[in-house]
């Protein structure tokens, strides 16, 4: 009986070589990003927001709320931070409020 070859690998890590080897890394970035800001930023905050996109490095929020809108482009340095944190690697350079 042939011996088998045992590769064992976790799950995980057989799915992050699928995403490399398939150059699907920008499209579960922007599904990271949008995540993060759901839990980061709560209730409040994702009751107002419209929508979240990420093209290239920059962060673009839709919010219905123009004085939510002012108050969180006071805080976009420590909001970049927080998402990045989050996801353990630089992604997003900087945010844009709508």
């Amino acid at each position: 009986m042939a011996k088998r070859i045992s590769n064992e690998s976790t799950i995980s890590d057989v799915l992050k070589q699928f995403i490399h080897v398939n150059k699907l890394d920008a499209g579960m970035d922007k599904i990271d990003v949008e995540q993060a800001w759901k839990s980061l930023m709560g209730n409040g905050v994702n009751s107002y927001t419209k929508e979240v996109l990420l093209k290239g490095n920059t962060l673009y929020v839709s919010l219905t709320s123009s004085v939510l809108r002012e108050e969180l482009c006071f805080g976009k340095e420590k909001i970049i931070k927080m998402i990045n944190e989050e996801l353990r690697k630089d992604i997003v350079t900087s945010i844009i409020l709508r």
